[in-house]
């Protein structure tokens, strides 16, 4: 009988509280963006927003300004305040509701959105030299936000992320390329930047766009239709994948017992990866940002789309698009950074879907007003999909953003395909961002060396860090230097056979190639260092920086179809 009337007092205890609870005021919320050490974008309206009680006063106050509104029905609120001017000076924000929040060391400057999969998400000790560099990131005018794909995917609480100065310690997670980037603007534009970073490696274009845009779309419903077959195959492929695990882990100790190598990791099939699904990154990752104030967006992604390179180059185009009206800020600026030259190059020229997906990358960029390509031919690993060097990815992302998102009169790239013209048996091909004119682009490292080990294992050793050695040779002349190409490589071109044979291709004036092949007396189309891996892509201009691949014929690609 005592336990029965404790158990009612228990439940009277809990139901007055909820009961008393419903009652009180709710507590005026924001978002976690919204937060302190923040940095604010200068020279725009910038959205200050939250939750709640319904019909609540809100007041929100910052640098002399103050902004009043009443929360929504819903419990919604949001002001705007008035274009900010750029400062270094910590200031607190204040919202007054019900409570008071005060968010505190608020800088003023330029903020960016960085996203993408897993070359976006690599962290500076992942890349080359980049423990020396987190060892000297100590600047508390760049502020980075490092979006938490665990707490987006609540797999984790607290705070979705936090913003912080660059240091030591907070660059170790995040974004390489970001950081480079970041403080690449902050030299060049002397006031403070945030970086928010948005990166989750593996990931689909469909994953990152809203999933009203994808149904509406019969090219891209099928990356949400998709979804009902794994929830279908899930039970049977989770048993699958469990038995591989087990099987592999079996392998891994019996290799270790016998000194061999232990077997890769079985990969984790598709209908098991929950970032996979149509608009599960955004809704996690990217909606909870909007419509926080930014400068514009730098995008390195596509590696997983490859085998529907086709359907890309509508999906990209398409999430740009849904980004963009989200926000609510027009057509920001948007870049995008191609990718890299991969796997092992070919004595021919091929029809490689790797290709196709750069190509998608570049027509995006040509298509979509207020977008730009960041070119890295040059940058990647033959057999690394996540090539080391993030410094002048960083770089050139920055060059581009400078030249156009702040109007500097720098030239923001190597050249650009812009058309081509049949004269003859040539073609004649004209680019954009020619600079002070189209030239070839010398070598800058040495290649063909390999090292190698006790164990007599060989490796190109160009990109190798760590330990070294010296060589020394005779007969050095003046110096040895590296010796410079005279030609123009990696054209090819074809006749109405599609037929592809490399061309001969020279420099005609300040933006124009010529380009031509003894075996095709009848040329329709040129392409320009579009295999994976082109051996030598060296069409520049006076920045040094490579030239897009491209192609100018619309024949059917490796991945037509595919959705």
């Amino acid at each position: 009988m005592i336990r029965r009337r404790t158990q009612q007092f228990a439940y009277y205890v809990v139901s007055t509280v909820a009961f008393i609870t419903s009652l009180a005021p709710a507590r005026v919320t924001v978002p976690d963006v919204l937060s302190d050490g923040m940095v604010l974008q200068r020279g725009a309206k910038v959205p200050i927003w939250g939750t709640a009680d319904p019909g609540e006063s809100i007041t929100v106050r910052f640098a002399s300004q103050t902004k009043k509104t009443i929360a929504g029905p819903d419990g919604k609120w949001r002001v705007e305040l008035s274009a900010l001017h750029a400062s270094s000076n910590p200031r607190s924000l204040t919202i007054v509701g019900t409570n008071t929040l005060e968010i505190r060391y608020v800088l003023v400057g330029e903020v960016w959105l960085v996203a993408g999969q897993s070359n976006m998400q690599l962290t500076l000790p992942e890349t080359a030299n980049g423990e020396a560099a987190a060892a000297a990131a100590d600047d508390r005018l760049l502020r980075l936000f490092n979006v938490s794909r665990k707490v987006a995917f609540r797999h984790a609480g607290g705070p979705l992320g936090q913003w912080a100065p660059s240091s030591p310690q907070s660059v170790k997670e995040f974004s390489a390329a970001g950081y480079y980037f970041g403080a690449e603007l902050l030299r060049a534009l002397h006031v403070p930047v945030g970086i928010i970073n948005a990166s989750y490696g593996g990931s689909q274009a469909e994953a990152w766009t809203p999933i009203e845009y994808l149904v509406a779309n019969p090219d891209l419903r099928r990356c949400v239709e998709r979804e009902k077959i794994w929830n279908q195959e899930r039970p049977r492929v989770q048993a699958e994948y469990d038995q591989k695990v087990s099987e592999w882990r079996a392998a891994v100790e019996k290799a270790k017992q016998e000194g061999a190598r232990p077997p890769l990791a079985p990969a984790v099939p598709d209908a098991l990866r929950e970032y996979r699904i149509a608009a599960s990154i955004y809704s996690g990752m990217i909606e909870p940002l909007v419509p926080f104030a930014i400068r514009g967006a730098i995008w390195y992604q596509g590696e997983s789309n490859e085998e529907r390179a086709q359907q890309y180059g509508i999906l990209l185009p398409t999430m740009i698009s849904a980004w963009r009206v989200r926000w609510g800020e027009g057509r920001f600026p948007f870049g995008i950074v191609q990718l890299p030259n991969y796997r092992d190059p070919q004595s021919e020229p091929m029809d490689e879907a790797w290709s196709f997906l750069r190509e998608a990358q570049r027509r995006t960029s040509m298509s979509t007003r207020n977008s730009g390509l960041i070119v890295t031919i040059d940058l990647g690993e033959a057999h690394d999909i996540h090539p080391k060097d993030k410094l002048d990815v960083g770089k050139r992302m920055a060059r581009w953003a400078l030249a156009d998102a702040y109007h500097r009169k720098i030239t923001p790239s190597g050249p650009m395909f812009r058309v081509a013209r049949l004269q003859g048996s040539k073609i004649i091909v004209t680019f954009t961002d020619a600079g002070k004119g189209l030239r070839l682009r010398h070598g800058d490292r040495l290649e063909e060396f390999a090292i190698a080990g006790a164990d007599h294992e060989w490796h190109w050793a160009a990109r190798l860090q760590g330990s070294k050695i010296i060589v020394t040779f005779t007969d050095a002349g003046k110096g040895l230097r590296l010796r410079h190409g005279d030609r123009l490589e990696e054209f090819a071109i074809a006749g109405a056979d599609h037929e592809w044979h490399w061309a001969s291709a020279e420099i005609v004036g300040k933006d124009r190639v010529e380009v031509r092949s003894q075996s095709v007396p009848h040329p329709v189309a040129v392409r320009y260092a579009f295999n994976s891996n082109p051996r030598n892509p060296n069409l520049t201009n006076d920045t040094g920086l490579p030239a897009a691949p491209f192609r100018t014929d619309d024949w059917p690609d490796p991945t037509d179809g595919r959705r």
